[in-house]
């Protein structure tokens, strides 16, 4: 997918990161105004019936562009994946490698739904890569967590789900890959990103972030641990590329 992105978005230079080797099977990281000149001669005592503000402090370029400001989401505790226990990347990986780990760590950085991010890791075919985190997943009302690849509308590349209590045991939700009539359900990377953090959408938000979200009460579980994502072999052009994972409902204990 990563080949096809560059040419839509017209960036060439970024494709020499492609040439990534594929050297490390296995990554363990135990180790995101208008000022008005007034002098002297000016009585600015005319101005107060006006409305028209003297003073530059309280008038930015900000506020004369007309554009909003929002208020950034306070991500506390951390919820994004903190570290990669393992990355064992399939053929035709190698997009993003040069930036691990901190490529998959933190928020997304998402394109819209007719444009996908470059801040992505490409699992390859087949691939895969289990992440941890600072606090346990825990199953609360709706989704618990959400992954983000970097998917636009009309191209999409899937993934397979999993998670663990213990690092031991794995469960995975049903990825139904070869639907493309109903668009892959429980597939990761089919929604396309839309928080990013310029644009103060929570991440944690299921029906504003984008990305796909999931549910720990599909597999039985009341708290998890480690997540996985695994290519589902059915892609092309090097497969699932890998965002960011955000915890919607998560525990201090």
């Amino acid at each position: 997918m990563w080949i096809l992105l560059w040419t839509l978005m017209g960036c060439g230079e970024e494709a020499d990161k492609s040439q990534q080797t594929n050297d490390d099977s296995t990554l363990d990281t135990d180790d995101t105004a208008l000022e008005l000149d007034t002098d002297d001669t000016v009585d600015t005592a005319s101005f107060e019936d006006t409305g028209i503000q003297t003073d530059s402090g309280e008038n930015s370029d900000e506020e004369d562009s007309g554009e909003e400001t929002c208020e950034p989401p306070v991500y506390d505790p951390n919820p994004f994946a903190s570290g990669i226990v393992d990355y064992t990347p399939g053929p035709n990986a190698g997009f993003g490698q040069d930036q691990l780990p901190s490529i998959v760590l933190g928020p997304p950085l998402g394109g819209g739904e007719n444009s996908g991010s470059l801040d992505v890791l490409t699992l390859g075919d087949g691939g895969s890569i289990t992440l941890s985190f600072d606090i346990p997943i825990t199953n609360g009302e709706g989704p618990d967590l959400i992954v983000f690849e970097n998917p636009f509308i009309g191209w999409y590349e899937t993934g397979v789900v999993s998670v663990s209590p213990d690092g031991e045991t794995w469960y995975a939700w049903d990825c139904d890959f070869n639907n493309e009539s109903e668009l892959y359900p429980g597939c990761a990377g089919t929604s396309p990103v839309l928080s990013h953090p310029d644009n103060c959408i929570d991440a944690r938000e299921p029906t504003l972030a984008g990305g796909n979200a999931y549910d720990l009460t599909d597999l039985g579980l009341e708290s998890a641990t480690f997540v996985r994502i695994t290519d589902s072999n059915a892609n092309s052009s090097g497969g699932f590329d890998l965002d960011a994972v955000v915890i919607v409902h998560g525990s201090l204990e």
